[in-house]
């Protein structure tokens, strides 16, 4: 699977990912093969890109549920972004609590795990999709945490509001990677952000525990203000904060690697980073991470196969061994050998370097031919 830019689409592409339209409706299933038409249809609905089947790729599998996590990813942005328009430019968002209740319908009263899929986000689109995948995890999590339902809409409404702020940071800004920006743009980036939460206190309408949770998380995250209420430990808060972090270390943002589930929820486990560990549990309990299927590196070099989720600890599964066809249990206080990080691709071919091919002044030996040995 590779990702293409939109002009860059050729006739007789298969798509990787079903598309939808703004009601949910599939437009293009996986697998179809793209037509002119088709490429123009993409160009229109303003995607970046869409991801693409290499030519002798089969199609993943995909359950009922990744489907309709897709459709719900794809049918919602439309939502989120009227929502977010109105409340940026401070007006009335009526649609803001009946999208909140379509996210707990949907997510907040699950018995099961998600497989959690990232979508591709560009500097346009990045505060929607993030507004919303964190407003998804929240409502995940607060079911895993038995929460009553006005306290599981309280930070689902705070979810899909906390980073307003990134609204109003200029383009050219958000165009930005973090290694590009200089520490004066971080701080014009977070004077934008607390606009925002003061957009969020000035709205009369919005419930006060929706504006304490948004508030305190955009300050704890973006230490825009050494307030003594960024320290008050709050459910909501914990729940929002463990949200915000994880959707933003594993975002695909156009341009930039993300990071991977494993690498993200070391850092949330990592008690110095100061999450509180129910919450990162409840984190754990929602999503599929290292799931029987998924191919992992070992810290001894090798790579094997997840064929079961670790019992205790979801970063030490049973692995099969690809080297030696054992299977280690990780968890087996005996056995020194832990998941380095998800294998980010099943290609074990080497990269030839064409310069260096190109630079080879050696001539062609014939079989059965000898050559002179040359001294260089």
């Amino acid at each position: 699977m590779i990702f293409v830019k939109a002009d860059n689409l050729k006739t007789g592409m298969r798509l990787a990912k079903p598309i939808y339209n703004k009601n949910g409706v599939m437009l293009y299933e996986r697998n179809s093969k793209l037509t002119s038409q088709g490429i123009v249809s993409i160009q229109n609905f303003g995607l970046i890109g869409v991801y693409i089947l290499e030519p002798a790729e089969p199609v993943p599998p995909m359950s009922e549920d990744d489907v309709e996590f897709e459709r719900f990813q794809s049918m919602s942005i439309f939502s989120i972004k009227e929502v977010l328009d109105l409340v940026a430019s401070q007006k009335e968002p009526e649609g803001l609590y009946p999208f909140a209740n379509k996210v707990i319908k949907s997510y907040g009263n699950l018995h099961h795990k998600i497989n959690f899929v990232q979508n591709l986000r560009s500097a346009e689109d990045y505060a929607y999709k993030h507004a919303l995948n964190v407003a998804i995890l929240c409502a995940l999590m607060s079911k895993k945490m038995k929460m009553e339902f006005k306290a599981q809409l309280d930070v689902v409404v705070a979810g899909i509001l906390h980073d307003i702020g990134s609204l109003l940071v200029p383009s050219a800004l958000r165009k930005k990677t973090k290694e590009e920006l200089t520490e004066e743009e971080l701080t014009q980036i977070n004077t934008y952000r607390y606009a925002g939460y003061q957009i969020l206190n000035k709205d009369y309408d919005l419930d006060p525990s929706v504006k304490r949770i948004a508030t305190i998380v955009c300050k704890n995250l973006y230490r825009i203000d050494d307030d003594e209420t960024v320290n008050i430990k709050i459910d909501e808060v914990e729940i929002l904060k463990v949200a915000a972090v994880y959707d933003d270390m594993t975002a695909m943002k156009y341009g930039e690697e993300p990071l991977s589930e494993i690498t993200a929820l070391r850092y949330l486990l990592d008690k110095e980073n100061g999450f509180d560990q129910r919450v990162v549990q409840g984190l754990i309990d929602s999503i599929n991470i290292l799931t029987p299927g998924v191919c992992v590196e070992l810290t001894n070099g090798d790579r094997g196969l997840v064929i079961a989720e670790g019992p205790v600890n979801v970063l030490e599964p049973f692995v099969l061994s690809f080297r030696d066809n054992q299977v280690l249990n990780l968890g087996d206080q005996y056995v020194d050998v832990r998941v380095k990080d998800i294998q980010k691709t099943m290609d074990n071919r080497h990269v030839v370097d064409t310069d260096l091919l190109a630079s080879y002044k050696g001539e062609t030996v014939h079989i059965g031919q000898k050559k002179e040995k040359k001294n260089f």
